[in-house]
């Protein structure tokens, strides 16, 4: 296979946007990633994918990303006639179509490959279509499935499970009943919960594209708003619209490009996937599967890792993905963030973009937001919030649930040039 060099990444602003259109998102993600990358149109562009979860939500079920790019081939920005795949895969989307351009290049396809992802997910006035998008992550053809898992996963731990109550989207639940399990089973406390999404919202509030930028102390973290025990509001992702996107290419045309194209190229170590299953709960996760892909296609362990960002769609997910990712042993995710290694400035800086839960979550774009986040930081170019000297990243990107699993994971793997 070939090198995969990432040329140009973009990220829009996160955040409750009722005024932008899906077409209007598009464009401005791909406009940015194309400037990024020192392009004037997309005429090299040779395949694109376009990630999205909800716009059938909003009329639009199939074609969705010839339809948003359509004005865009119609002003000459686009490249006529070139194939555009439509991805779908939870809140894995755009990391699924990060791999599919990542494939693209790998393989000789082509050698310039476009990976977008586009969302909105908040819908003024009207919760039951937001609710909707939300209940495309989970089996809706066989409920009562999953029903049972969760019911019998909260008899073991004394935790009823409510997919009613008021918590917000059943996916709270199901997290919060993950949260609750591994708090009885290895003594993680809710403190140490509260502990990353503190840190989490500090790294927010100095990312100007954050849906959040203010910080949150640990104890206004426990006090907030409960959505799920142990999930209080500042440990969950929020309500947000916004796109961001990626350009990938081969050795071949990076050798072409300018130098100042050449000089911030990022290189593609590995992208791997895997899928979900009904896991036992002490089982490892699909992560830990994915993980071990990637470091073995790179050569690489977790110790080699310089900065992370991980799919914190609460603030429980961060520990635990510590632990599957292979950076704390199991059990340990909690007392790994408590002693600060997670924070900026420790030795294993984790969602210097903000995460999920300050960021945002538009779920089709946040696989490319973190390619995005990353790629800065390999560049030296993420400003008081940058890692100095990171020179290998990875991001973890998990979408749609199937018991404790989620339905897909996406791990890659980034390095910087010298």
């Amino acid at each position: 296979m070939r090198d995969v060099w990432v040329i140009g990444t973009a990220c829009t602003a996160f955040g409750k946007r009722p005024g932008d259109s899906f077409k209007d998102l598009t464009r401005e993600a791909y406009l940015a990633v194309l400037a990024d990358a020192g392009m004037a149109d997309g005429r090299a562009i040779g395949f694109g994918w376009f990630g999205n979860c909800g716009m059938g939500t909003f009329g639009q079920r199939n074609i969705r990303g010839q339809v948003c790019l359509t004005p865009l081939v119609r002003e000459g920005l686009f490249p006529e006639r070139v194939p555009v795949i439509n991805v779908e895969g939870g809140c894995a989307t755009a990391s699924m179509a990060f791999h599919g351009a990542w494939k693209d290049i790998a393989s000789g396809d082509c050698d310039v490959s476009l990976a977008i992802g586009v969302e909105k997910t908040f819908v003024p006035g009207d919760p039951a279509r937001t609710q909707e998008i939300f209940e495309g992550g989970i089996d809706q053809l066989d409920p009562a499935e999953w029903q049972a898992y969760y019911r019998a996963r909260g008899e073991e731990i004394g935790k009823t499970f409510d997919p009613n109550g008021a918590g917000g989207t059943v996916f709270m639940d199901t997290y919060a009943m993950q949260a609750a399990w591994h708090m009885k089973r290895w003594g993680t406390t809710q403190r140490q919960i509260a502990i990353a999404a503190s840190k989490n919202h500090r790294h927010g509030s100095m990312n100007p594209l954050a849906q959040y930028r203010f910080e949150v102390s640990v104890d206004a973290a426990l006090a907030d708003r409960p959505v799920s025990w142990p999930l209080t509001r500042s440990m969950c992702a929020p309500i947000g619209d916004g796109a961001a996107a990626a350009i990938l290419c081969s050795g071949d045309f990076l050798a072409a490009c300018d130098r100042t194209v050449r000089d911030r190229a990022v290189r593609v170590r590995a992208s791997a996937l895997t899928g979900g299953k009904y896991r036992a709960p002490d089982e490892p996760s699909l992560s830990r599967v994915a993980a071990r892909k990637a470091y073995a296609a790179a050569g690489l362990s977790p110790a080699d890792i310089d900065v992370l960002e991980v799919h914190d769609a609460t603030s429980f997910c961060e520990i635990f993905q510590l632990e599957m990712l292979g950076f704390c042993p199991d059990g340990r995710g909690g007392p790994f963030v408590e002693e600060g290694h997670t924070a900026l400035g420790g030795r294993l800086p984790v969602n210097l973009s903000g995460g999920l839960v300050s960021k945002g979550h538009p779920v089709g774009a946040t696989g490319l937001s973190m390619i995005h986040e990353l790629t800065l930081q390999l560049r030296g170019e993420a400003g008081p919030r940058q890692h100095p000297g990171a020179r290998l990243a990875l991001a973890e990107n998990g979408g749609g649930v199937i018991g404790f699993d989620e339905a897909a994971c996406a791990v890659t793997i980034l390095e910087a040039q010298g």
